[in-house]
């Protein structure tokens, strides 16, 4: 049993979200969908009717719920989702999946936004290394090189480390 599980609030459109995430991952999938009655719903979730009352899926083993509350929360930058990445191919593919319909003015330093404006980290496994090395001036270069990225360039902080 998985104690904690991100909760994520949609305005009308978890069932699209869902759908959108699970073929980017490889281990993914949609567990359930419950859905909200049709008639005799009352504000404020009048017209939700078929709507995602709670939907279930899984990426990468982890749980995650959605809902399709309205229009009173919306996502913030304040929680992102951490992708780690054993290769640049890997960042590359999950970068331009997530990407797409996001905002390109929310990518820097390796997050992005997503169209449904949830914030992703798509990280090399080798950056925290590269950033913790007991070389202040390595560590310094490779976090200079991070700053001017907006997808992670492995090849471009590992050149920074060994300058």
């Amino acid at each position: 049993m998985q104690k904690i599980t991100p909760f994520l609030w949609f305005d009308k459109n978890a069932e699209e979200a869902m759908k959108f995430y699970t073929p980017i991952f490889k281990n993914a999938k949609i567990v359930s969908i419950k859905r909200y009655p049709d008639g005799s719903l009352e504000d404020p979730m009048k017209g939700m009717e078929g709507k995602v009352l709670t939907g279930v899926f899984e990426l990468e083993g982890q749980r995650f719920m959605a809902l399709d509350g309205g229009q009173h929360f919306k996502p913030t930058g304040a929680v992102s989702f951490y992708v780690e990445c054993e290769t640049q191919e890997e960042v590359d593919d999950y970068w331009s999946k997530l990407t797409e319909g996001g905002d390109p003015k929310a990518q820097q330093c390796g997050w992005l936004q997503d169209k449904y404006g949830f914030s992703w980290q798509i990280i090399p496994a080798a950056l925290p290394k590269l950033l913790n090395d007991p070389d202040p001036e390595k560590s310094g270069r490779v976090m200079q090189a991070m700053l001017q990225m907006k997808k992670i360039d492995i090849a471009g902080l590992e050149k920074a480390y060994k300058q």
